[in-house]
Parts: structure tokens; C-alpha cells; sequence
């Protein structure tokens, strides 16, 4: 298969530890095309595949995007435009689906995750308004949806992490250039008091394996009609 993986820096995989790379060592039959790109939002990633285009032959596309949305509010530099509110976000989602959707057989709209390990803060109530709104286009847009706010919520339902985000993007672009070895980062990840991410937002080792196994598993069922049932 042809599969395209789209999004922000959690897709590239930089910095923190890259999912991507531990899917094509479980697919090494597969072709895994990364399109992911540091610090994008909904609308930057709107505007560079309408300028840029998609390969027209993926048989599947992961869509997630959204984090930077959250994210970039906390941060002094924008580097990306951002919707001004929910109704832009939505707009700006469904024409970015619609160029998806014309360039792959099958579609998956990926959640934000998370932006700090702990559930009850701002960002992630506003995290969770984006997923409402993601799952409601898929079901009108009839592509299937995978909730990764869901996901890291009930992995770390019963860890004590820190309160950690890393808000000055110096310091973001820090880790991406001297925590590139796994071990490290998970070194980093624990001296945060962090349990699936680098940063707040960024995976470390355990975070990416999550990613990885729900990616997986939607490979792996890519050819049934029922993958995903009830989600």
C-alpha cells in the first residue's frame, strides 16, 4: 500500500521520537510518504497541499492536524496563521479533507492529542472542542475518525505527570537539534516529569509506540469495510 501520513512536526517526527519510523519497520512492504511539517496549523497545511498538490494513488491518508492551533497560543512567535475561531477551523478542515479525499482511497481524521499531560488545562478543553468538531466532519464527510484526545487521556488516566509545556519555541528548537537519540529523549521526557511526551505535545518513546499500535491497526484492517466500527 501507498499511505500517506499528513500533518505537523508530531507527523515528521522532530522533535521527540518519530512514530513514522516505527511504522515502516513493522510495514516494510509499504510505501509510508511523510508529510508532515514542523509547526503547521490547519490553515498553513490547507494552503501548502493546494499550492503543492497530492500524489492521486494513495490507497490510505492519515489527516492530523489541529495541535498547532491550540499550541501556538501559548507561544510569543507564531510561525503559521491561525483560524480565528471554531467556524474558520471547520471551514479550513473540510476543504483541506476534500483535497484528501480526491487523492486517496480511503481517509482517517486524526485528533489533536494533547497539549500538556494534564487533561483539565485550557489548551486541552480547547483540544477537545477541535475533536467534536473532527468527528462530526467525518461523519459528514464519511471518512473515519480516530480520537487520539481519547487515546492519550485514558493512557494516562492513572499517571502522575507534570504540568510541563514548552513554551519558548528556542527551547523547542533546542531538543529538535541535541535530543535526536531515543534514550535521551526519554531521559529529557522524565527529568519533565512527563510520561508520553518530550515537551507536552511532542512524543517521547512510549507516546510514539501509542501512535504507532492505533496507526497500526488501522493498516493492518485497511482492507476491511468494517475498520474502526463504533468509533
Amino acid at each position: 500500500m501507498k499511505i500517506a501520513l499528513i500533518g505537523d512536526s508530531l507527523t515528521e517526527g522532530r522533535p521527540g521520537v518519530s512514530f513514522a519510523n516505527m511504522l515502516k519497520v513493522r510495514f516494510p512492504k509499504d510505501l509510508f510518504v511523510n508529510l508532515g511539517k514542523p509547526g503547521e496549523t490547519v490553515k498553513s497545511l490547507y494552503s501548502r497541499l493546494t499550492k503543492t498538490g497530492l500524489d492521486s494513488d494513495f490507497d490510505l491518508a492519515f489527516v492530523w492536524i489541529g495541535t498547532n492551533d491550540v499550541y501556538s497560543k501559548l507561544l510569543s512567535v507564531k510561525a503559521q496563521p491561525v483560524v480565528k475561531d471554531f467556524e474558520e477551523f471547520r471551514e479550513v478542515y473540510q476543504q483541506l479533507v476534500e483535497i484528501v479525499i480526491s487523492s486517496s482511497k480511503m481517509v482517517v481524521l486524526v485528533s489533536p492529542a494533547l497539549v500538556g499531560e494534564h487533561f483539565d488545562n485550557p489548551s486541552n478543553k480547547e483540544v477537545r472542542e477541535l475533536c467534536t468538531l473532527v468527528k462530526s466532519l467525518s461523519e459528514k464527510v464519511h471518512v473515519h475518525y480516530l480520537d487520539f484526545h481519547a487515546v492519550f487521556e485514558k493512557a494516562l488516566a492513572n499517571e502522575d505527570s507534570s504540568d510541563y509545556i514548552s513554551t519558548n519555541p528556542f527551547r523547542v528548537m533546542f531538543d529538535v537539534f541535541f535530543y535526536k537519540n531515543e534514550d535521551r529523549i526519554d531521559q529529557l521526557s522524565n527529568r519533565r516529569g512527563l510520561k508520553l511526551t518530550l515537551d507536552g505535545l511532542h512524543l517521547n518513546s512510549a507516546g510514539a509506540k501509542i501512535v504507532s499500535d492505533e496507526y497500526a491497526h488501522v493498516i493492518s484492517n485497511a482492507i476491511s469495510p468494517t475498520i474502526l466500527k463504533g468509533s
